[in-house]
C-alpha cells in the first residue's frame, strides 16, 4: 500500500500578509473650496478622509470615528483649531490623537502657541499638496512607530523593567546630586501625567489600563504621547527622563 506523501514545510503556502489599515483622517476647514480639494487629494493618495466644517462639527465626528489625524484650520467660526486641539487633548480616547493644523497665518508666534497647544504639525496656507501628503504620511508613520513600541511592553517582563527603573534609580541617585535641574516645562495632562507616574513605578500598560479603568489601547497612546513631548523613543528613555528633570516622584 502507498503511504501519503507529507507536504514538505518549503512546499506549503505562506499566509498572505495582513494588509496595513487605511489611516483615517479628519479634516477640518471652514472654506468649502479647499476642503474639497485637499479631500480629493488625500483620498486619491489612499487616505479615508472625513470632512468637518468647524471645530463643533469636527469634535463630535472625531467621537464617533476615533480619527488616525486630525488635519484642522486654525481660524474657523464657532470653535476654532485651538478649542478642537483642547477638547481631544483632554479627551480620553483623542488624547493621543495627532493633529496638524493648517493655517494662514506664518509667525513664529502663531506656531509657537501651536506646539505648545499640543499640535504634531503646523504648515501656513498657501501649501503645496504634495508637502502636505509627505507631511500626513511622516505623522502617520511615527504614530505607528511609537504605538508599537508601546505595545511591546502590554505583556512585558514586568520584573525586569522593575529592575532597570531599580538601576536607573540607583545612578541619579548616587550621581551629582548636587545641582538639581530645573524641570522643563511640559504641557502634560492630568491623564498623561498619570501615566507617566505610573510608568516610572515600574506598571506595565496591562497594569496601568486596569488601574486607571480603560483600555490598554489608549494607555499605549498615552506613552506615544509622552514619547513625543519628552523627546523619547523607548519606555526606558521615558523613566530616566521623568527621573533626571523630576517629573515624577
Amino acid at each position: 500500500m502507498t503511504e501519503p506523501i507529507a507536504q514538505s514545510p518549503e512546499t506549503a503556502p505562506t499566509p498572505a500578509p495582513t494588509p496595513a489599515p487605511t489611516p483615517r483622517l479628519l479634516l477640518v476647514d471652514d472654506e468649502p473650496g479647499l476642503r474639497a480639494a485637499v479631500q480629493a487629494y488625500l483620498e486619491d493618495e489612499g487616505f479615508d478622509v472625513t470632512t468637518a466644517v468647524d471645530g463643533d462639527e469636527g469634535w463630535q465626528k472625531a467621537e464617533q470615528m476615533l480619527p488616525d489625524l486630525v488635519i484642522s484650520d486654525v481660524m474657523m467660526p464657532r470653535c476654532d483649531g485651538y478649542g478642537l486641539l483642547k477638547r481631544m487633548r483632554e479627551d480620553e480616547r483623542l488624547g493621543g490623537t495627532p493633529v496638524i493644523f493648517l493655517t494662514a497665518k506664518g509667525m513664529t508666534a502663531d506656531r509657537t502657541q501651536g506646539y505648545v497647544a499640543g499640535v504634531d504639525d503646523y504648515i501656513p496656507k498657501p501649501f503645496d499638496p504634495d508637502e502636505l501628503v509627505a507631511r500626513v504620511r511622516n505623522v502617520v508613520r511615527r504614530q505607528d512607530r511609537l504605538l508599537a513600541e508601546a505595545a511591546r511592553f502590554a505583556d512585558a517582563d514586568v520584573g525586569q523593567m522593575a529592575k532597570q527603573i531599580t538601576e536607573i534609580r540607583s545612578m541619579l541617585a548616587h550621581g551629582d546630586g548636587s545641582q538639581a535641574k530645573e524641570a522643563p516645562l511640559h504641557n502634560f495632562t492630568p491623564r498623561e501625567a498619570s501615566v507617566l507616574q505610573l510608568v516610572a513605578e515600574g506598571l506595565m500598560n496591562k497594569e496601568i489600563a486596569r488601574q486607571l479603568e480603560t483600555s490598554i489601547r489608549n494607555v499605549e497612546k498615552y506613552v506615544s504621547r509622552l514619547f513625543i513631548k519628552t523627546g523619547t523613543s523607548s519606555r526606558t528613555e521615558l523613566v530616566r527622563y521623568a527621573l533626571e528633570n523630576h517629573l515624577v516622584t
